[in-house]
């Protein structure tokens, strides 16, 4: 009979695509595990893995084999927590995603607030861009994720915490005097510095400007936000920075303004994004509140 070990293993490889990392990541010999693998390909009567002295690649079969293991896997995980879901909140460790241009800015706000009322809670978070975080919610590696909205999570459910406008910001030598907001029809395109592709910042940025269809004549992109804060600062340009992050990018750059971008908002909503049915929503309500009330009293407004 197929283990649950042998499909735990058989996961391993699938995500390292080597035995001997596999091993090291599951806590075994790689005897033991090769072992285990070749006893699970025979039961089931098909090659899972094709391997050489230099690369394993996962066969038809065998692909076909391991989507079911996930779905097996994710339904035995969700059995776990549902045994312990009467136990008091935050008793289990968690795994929370978040993108890299939320979390530095989110989770020094509202971490100590969550080990303040629960210290005993084991808390893992990994920052990975939104189109990872969704598959790795999707298929049950992590609880849930931390993102932007609007962002595609087809099949997934989310609960949204908080919402805010963008700023532009610029050098002071370079901004119009005396002026609090600002239209994106005022914006110099050509000086608009944003985060490189794939950063949901950008889009969300160019789409709250209409800039969707436009031509940016920057030769500079990022991905850091801190990055094109000391280009601003070194009047290389000006860029669009979320509320949340004001504070951090700015309080220390007295050459730079902050002014409002005045176009119809929220800009983005900030949502935890978790599977339908997931059994702990009831402990991420409480998160949710958390980060909200502690984003509520930390953001500053420029």
């Amino acid at each position: 009979m197929i283990s649950l070990k042998q499909l735990h293993y058989a996961l391993a490889i699938e995500k390292t695509l080597h035995f001997k990392r596999a091993a090291e990541a599951c806590n075994v010999s790689q005897s033991a595990l090769s072992t285990a693998i070749t006893e699970f390909e025979k039961q089931l009567g098909t090659t899972v893995f094709e391997r050489n002295n230099k690369q394993v690649f996962v066969t038809h079969n065998g692909q076909l084999i391991l989507d079911k293991a996930k779905r097996v896997k994710l339904e035995l995980d969700e059995l776990l927590q549902i045994a312990q879901s009467n136990k008091q909140a935050f008793t289990n460790p968690m795994t929370l995603g978040v993108i890299p241009t939320v979390g530095p800015y989110l989770l020094p706000k509202v971490l100590p607030e969550v080990r303040k009322q629960y210290p005993s809670f084991k808390l893992k978070i990994i920052e990975e861009q939104s189109h990872a975080l969704v598959e790795k919610v999707r298929s049950g590696e992590i609880d849930a994720a931390i993102l932007a909205l609007p962002y595609p999570i087809e099949g997934l459910m989310s609960f949204d915490f908080w919402q805010e406008d963008f700023y532009w910001v610029c050098h002071k030598d370079e901004c119009p005097k005396k002026v609090q907001e600002i239209t994106s029809e005022e914006l110099e395109i050509d000086k608009l510095m944003l985060l490189k592709e794939g950063h949901c910042l950008k889009e969300h940025a160019l789409a709250a400007c209409s800039l969707q269809n436009k031509k940016q004549d920057s030769d500079f992109d990022s991905a850091s936000l801190h990055t094109l804060i000391q280009m601003v600062a070194g009047k290389l340009g000006t860029t669009i920075v979320p509320q949340m992050a004001l504070d951090q990018l700015t309080s220390n750059e007295s050459e730079l303004r902050a002014i409002h971008l005045n176009e119809p908002g929220p800009h983005r909503t900030i949502a935890l994004v978790i599977r339908p049915n997931y059994v702990r929503s009831n402990e991420l309500t409480l998160l949710k509140d958390i980060f909200t009330q502690q984003l509520a009293n930390k953001c500053t407004l420029a």
